[in-house]
């Protein structure tokens, strides 16, 4: 039996997920080819930096997070979306 659902939201800039507190489980990320991508996300607009990973150019990019996932308190914040056509966030 699943402990919770889990949930998914497709982003291509920055911006709030609006989802509230969360534990991400899995990025899929798709860089462009106009460098190295990176992906920040902060626990709310202005909070701790929880999630900073760099992604190399023109690929799609599966970043499973180990455990009970990264846990954020107040919602998903994604603060810097560099060189990234699109990424879709996994949460429970």
């Amino acid at each position: 039996m699943a402990g919770s659902d889990t949930k998914s939201k497709r982003v291509t800039g920055t911006g709030a997920l609006v989802v509230g507190r969360s534990r991400l489980r899995l990025i899929v990320a798709t860089t462009t080819g106009a460098g190295a991508g990176r992906l920040t996300i902060t626990d709310g607009d202005g909070g701790s930096t929880l999630v900073d990973v760099d992604l190399v150019a023109s690929s799609t990019h599966n970043v499973y997070i180990p455990e009970e996932g990264v846990l954020f308190q107040s919602d998903m914040f994604v603060s810097a979306a560099t060189n990234l056509t699109s990424a879709t966030l996994f949460w429970s």
